[in-house]
């Protein structure tokens, strides 16, 4: 703190110091200027008297004494006399300008002086005098003060509060006073505010509660609208699906173990739900059943014409839904009879029929009921029903495959159905009419994309190669034939993976009332250079009409099933009984298709009625650890 002191003292001085030396440079010039001043009037003086000697010359020049002093004594006074009026003659020119001489200023030339009569001397006149012309400068001395050097040094520069208090400086019960006042005033803004909120959302509640009148008219509008019929359609099926529980809520769980001994003595092969809708089914057949690999409560059904019904479209495919039993999720339709309906396994909302009239139809669910892509009516592609399709491949490259009845099998982009990718005709020299093979069926072995069976309708089975590999061709392998049946083939589906190797076994099921039991010869294998005949491994023949199809369950490695002409459902496991099945359910009507769902716990079968027939198959979709060796050793029983 005394240093401080020091410091602001030590400052003191010097500004007093600099004060005094201005002061006296100030003195300094005023004395410099005075003496200036005062010198030049007396050379001014001393100048004028050598003028006039020289001027009047001997004549002022008497031996009198008093004539020599009266004429200095003139010669003095006509020089005052000439000086005061040069001065008040720039005088009164500096004030007609209109603006005072200033002390800078430095006047030029004075007017011309006037004529003074001459004094008498000794009673001679002296003749007229003239005034000389004098001139006048002036100067002003303007006085800078020098620039003050301030130094600093490493010491705090700031002013010490405690040695100088601040007087505007606020103590704290002032601070804490206008703390509290700003905090009340926010306090009540904030509660305005929230008022204001309040009376709003009370008015926009009170506004949302009143009850809007709607005319006759616009209520009549809104009924006819299509939104509003999409609307209620869509939300409909919501309510349904949820509304669709079963629940036995009368349950007594005290009689748990009874209801549990009923269940175990019972049929296994219950009808789960059945599907039908006038709208949709009416007077149609079920022609192909499909399951979605996305959705597993979604099955698709492929319907032909109703002949009833001329205005209606001619084909339709319906997607049921287990959760929606009055009607279906979506109904496409198309120009001709579906004969072939899949999912894509790849997109979900893919939906691939074959018709007809030998037209590739794409619906898709996110889209209306028409097709969103079908193939021209070209002779490079279909112009024969299209009774086979498969969808091959990966998720990144995969093609459909279709064929048809006049022998053609193409390959597709699903992207792009202008024209195929491939076509392959399928021909046998060997036909007695001819060449052409008609194909109803065909399906490809797991893993595999190159090679596949087909079944044709004078109730053979040819292998076909898509390309060509070393010792086949690609086309028709006519020397290797899966020759039994003795009518057309209806449906052919190979072995599901398994924890053992199956997949070379598929089954035929065929118009001669049996289904047969095959083992594909291996792909690799060179084809044989001369007709020869494979055998089947066994012939399932305990059916009493047309057998129309025949699927192996993708759960359990023994158990298949299959519908024919009487509109029985039967259930066949190998590793029981190999002559006769061990379940089976009739529905009055024919049964034309089946599909097992991918956890092969639930049948979907498909009636000549247009019905879709849910079946729930119980403990025989849940394989046991030793089913697959058992059915190793039936299938190697039933080769020998």
């Amino acid at each position: 703190m005394d240093h401080r002191r020091e410091e602001l003292e030590k400052k003191r001085a010097k500004l007093a110091e600099l004060r005094r030396q201005r002061e006296e440079r100030k003195r300094a010039a005023v004395q410099a200027r005075e003496q200036q001043t005062t010198g030049s009037s007396k050379m001014d003086t001393q100048d004028i008297n050598d003028l006039v000697n020289s001027l009047v010359g001997d004549r002022a020049r008497s031996p009198s004494s008093q004539a020599g002093t009266g004429a200095a004594r003139l010669s003095r006074e006509a020089s005052g006399i000439g000086r005061d009026r040069s001065i008040s003659s720039a005088t009164s020119i500096g004030t007609q300008m209109g603006s005072p001489v200033p002390r800078a200023a430095t006047p030029g030339m004075a007017a011309s002086p006037p004529a003074v009569e001459a004094p008498t001397v000794g009673g001679m006149a002296a003749g007229p005098r003239v005034l000389p012309e004098f001139k006048t400068s002036s100067m002003v001395i303007f006085d800078f003060p020098p620039k003050e050097r301030i130094v600093y040094n490493k010491e705090m520069q700031t002013v010490d509060s405690a040695a100088e208090p601040d007087e505007n400086l606020l103590t704290e019960e002032e601070i804490e006073r206008r703390v509290q006042e700003i905090r009340t005033k926010d306090e009540a803004v904030r509660a305005a505010k929230e008022e204001e909120r309040a009376r709003r959302e009370a008015e926009a509640k009170a506004r949302e509660n009143e009850i809007r009148r709607l005319t006759d008219e616009q209520r009549a509008s809104i009924l006819e609208s299509s939104e509003f019929a999409a609307f209620i359609d869509q939300r409909s099926r919501v309510m349904e699906r949820a509304l669709d529980e079963e629940y036995d809520f009368m349950v007594d769980y005290t009689l748990a173990a009874a209801t549990e001994a009923e269940d175990a003595g019972g049929e296994q092969l219950k009808l789960a739900l059945e599907f039908h809708d006038d709208r949709v089914s009416r007077g149609r057949s079920v022609m192909d059943l499909a399951w979605s690999s996305r959705f597993p409560e979604l099955v698709a059904a492929a319907y032909n014409r109703n002949p009833m019904a001329p205005n209606e479209p001619d084909g339709v495919v319906a997607i049921w839904n287990t959760h929606l039993r009055e009607r279906p999720e979506f109904v496409f339709y198309a120009p001709s009879d579906v004969l072939r309906v899949s999912f894509s396994d790849f997109n979900p909302n893919i939906v691939v029929g074959g018709a007809y009239s030998g037209q590739i139809l794409l619906w898709d669910t996110r889209a209306k009921a028409f097709p969103v892509l079908k193939t021209p009516l070209t002779a490079s592609g279909h112009t024969h029903p299209v009774y086979a399709l498969n969808v091959v491949g990966s998720t990144n490259a995969h093609q459909l495959i279709s064929a048809s009845t006049d022998g053609l099998v193409c390959s597709w982009q699903l992207d792009m159905l202008a024209q195929p990718q491939e076509a392959i005709e399928l021909t046998h020299p060997a036909h007695l009419r001819t060449d052409e093979v008609s194909v109803t069926c065909l399906d490809f072995a797991d893993n595999e994309t190159a090679a596949f069976v087909v079944g044709t309708a004078e109730g053979v089975a040819y292998q076909v190669n898509r390309y060509d590999r070393a010792g086949s061709k690609a086309g028709l392998n006519g020397f290797d034939a899966y020759r039994a049946h003795t009518a057309p083939i209806n449906s052919l589906n190979f072995h599901p993976p398994a924890a053992a190797d199956f997949t070379d076994l598929f089954l035929t099921a065929s118009s001669d009332w049996t289904v047969r039991l095959w083992r594909a010869r291996p792909t690799a294998k060179p084809a044989s250079t001369a007709p020869a005949d494979i055998k089947p491994l066994h012939v399932f023949d305990a059916f009493d009409d047309y057998v129309y199809d025949a699927r192996w369950s993708p759960a359990h490695p023994s158990v298949f099933a299959s519908v024919d002409g009487t509109g029985r459902l039967a259930l066949w496991n190998l590793n029981q009984d190999v002559e006769l099945p061990v379940q089976s359910v009739t529905s009055g009507r024919a049964l034309n298709k089946l599909a097992w769902d991918r956890p092969g716990r639930r049948i979907a079968a498909g009636g000549a009625d247009g019905s879709v027939y849910i079946y729930d198959v119980g403990d025989l979709s849940t394989p046991r650890p030793d089913d697959c060796a058992k059915f190793a050793r039936v299938v190697a029983d039933l080769s020998s």
